[in-house]
């Protein structure tokens, strides 16, 4: 009887961990724009979370006129092997969430949504599906480039937005459906099997040809570059305290670890081992192929160390421009056709 009833007792004792475990399971939905500024942006936060004891299964919704041969999309298989892959034609406006629904097949207790770039089609399916599922979070990727900066640097999260931009449109419509949403606004992002180069090409494509680096004004402005896998970790920070995330609401997005736009090209000349020819230029002759904005433009991930416990970002550029070089070189950067008239322009006799 002693025997019987220990055993009792630990199969009771088992059935309660059984029972606190599948409470404690949480899958994840990521739907994933077709490529571009953010097209790295769900491969990397599925790494992270894949090691996320919070979430049990992940599933990504892939805009289906991603590029399957191109980064980061053909490293799915290889990278990322335990997440599901689904895909839909995202652009379709006439998508609603019975059509979301029925493609995914199941519910998500956490979505993040770096697809949507307003309350229409697929943007407002997914919000509508997270309110069906009673989600407990829905995390969506903005942009800090809704903001209308007033010349307050870093711009704070309080920042005035134009109020067309369709990602504050798909954020209102989520505040007004009453759901636990939480906003990140990212700048510009750099990163391995990376969607999209310009900001940091720029540099190097006339570095290795010994051509003028223009870059507006005197080059003191400052630029906020992160590595996509800083901003997943940023993007996945709101599991760390769910309420104070949705509390705050928005958070900016980006390393606290600022450059100049001339010491940028310093770091680019550096690595490539060649000088740096920069040439300055007035903004009022035009913005020819310059990557960034002409003025400062940057903001600071205070608000998510503070209430999120970010603890920062783990890579910085100067580092990474070594491997970064090496992805030049492999995309055939120091080859390619560069068309330099608008540069030439910009650098005309009349500029400063």
């Amino acid at each position: 009887m002693i025997a019987t009833a220990k055993a009792i007792a630990i199969l009771a004792l088992g059935a309660g961990y059984a029972s606190a475990f599948s409470l404690s399971m949480s899958s994840a939905l990521i739907v994933q724009n077709k490529g571009g500024g953010h097209g790295e942006l769900g491969f990397q936060l599925a790494k992270n979370l894949s090691s996320n004891p919070k979430i049990t299964s992940i599933t990504i919704l892939q805009d289906s006129a991603c590029n399957d041969a191109k980064h980061p999309f053909a490293s799915y298989a290889s990278d990322i092997p335990n997440v599901k892959i689904v895909k839909a034609d995202l652009a379709d406006e006439s998508m609603t969430a019975a059509m979301v629904q029925s493609l995914l097949g199941e519910s998500y207790d956490y979505v993040w949504d770096n697809a949507s770039k307003g309350a229409v089609g697929a943007g407002k399916a997914v919000v509508d599906c997270a309110k069906e599922w009673n989600s407990k979070l829905l995390t969506y990727v903005s942009s800090a480039g809704i903001y209308k900066p007033d010349n307050v640097f870093p711009m704070p999260e309080t920042t005035a937005v134009k109020d067309i931009a369709g990602q504050v449109l798909y954020e209102q419509y989520a505040k007004e459906n009453g759901l636990p949403f939480v906003s990140f606004r990212p700048q510009y992002i750099y990163g391995e099997k990376s969607n999209k180069w310009d900001y940091i090409d720029y540099f190097f494509d006339r570095l290795v040809r010994k051509e003028p680096v223009p870059i507006p004004s005197d080059g003191s402005q400052k630029v906020s570059l992160t590595n996509s896998a800083d901003v997943a970790s940023l993007l996945a920070s709101v599991l760390n305290d769910e309420a104070a995330a949705v509390g705050q609401t928005y958070f900016n997005c980006g390393t606290d670890q600022l450059l100049t736009y001339d010491k940028v090209a310093l770091m680019c000349a550096e690595v490539a081992g060649v000088d740096a020819n920069i040439h300055h230029f007035d903004p009022a002759l035009g913005k020819a192929a310059f990557p960034f904005r002409m003025t400062d433009f940057y903001v600071s991930p205070d608000m998510a160390k503070s209430k999120l416990g970010w603890e920062g970002p783990k890579h910085n550029l100067k580092d990474d421009l070594a491997w970064y070089f090496e992805s030049y070189k492999a995309r055939g950067g120091m080859t390619k056709d560069l068309d330099l008239s608008k540069d030439k322009e910009v650098l005309a006799p009349s500029s400063v």
